[in-house]
């Protein structure tokens, strides 16, 4: 039995421990947001956060997050008003969306780790989440606008 927190509620999954992180997250706690996308860690749309770091999920195994803080998609706000997320719909920024939690889970943590990103930062942090659809300018952009909001809300707040 593997036990830890995701998106703050205590958990315990009956799973082989080599088990990869995405597939306890999806097949057994039952949140599917998180996608799978290649299986190796090479494509970033499994980014959740562990710790507070963004973590590729297929290649992180469940023995790995034992007693950890685990959050996806659907625990970074309650409502889907993270910043990051208000800035990928107002600037429309999916085109598929298949890898769209994986992108804002990893710019949700560059933000955290660096609150005013050049656009050399946030190509740096983003490279390692690909887009198909090659929506690459939006999302730089929504990453700016999500940056400004969020510098607005700690300057406000």
């Amino acid at each position: 039995m593997i036990e830890f927190k995701i998106n703050g509620r205590a958990v315990s999954v009956d799973a082989d421990p080599q088990t990869p992180l995405l597939w306890a997250i999806r097949d057994e706690i039952g949140l599917t947001g998180t996608k799978f996308g290649c299986g190796i860690g090479m494509c970033g749309a499994c980014t959740v956060h562990v710790g507070g770091r963004a973590t590729r999920s297929c290649i992180t195994l469940l023995e790995d997050v034992a007693g950890t803080e685990i959050t996806t998609i659907e625990g970074l706000d309650a409502e889907a008003n993270h910043p990051v997320q208000e800035a990928w719909r107002n600037l429309r920024v999916p085109q598929c969306g298949y890898c769209q939690s994986g992108q804002i889970m990893q710019a949700a943590a560059l933000l955290q780790d660096i609150p005013n990103p050049s656009d050399d930062d946030i190509d740096a942090v983003m490279t390692g989440n690909l887009c198909r659809c090659m929506t690459y300018p939006r999302i730089r952009k929504a990453v700016r606008e999500a940056a400004t909001a969020m510098s607005g809300a700690k300057d406000n707040g």
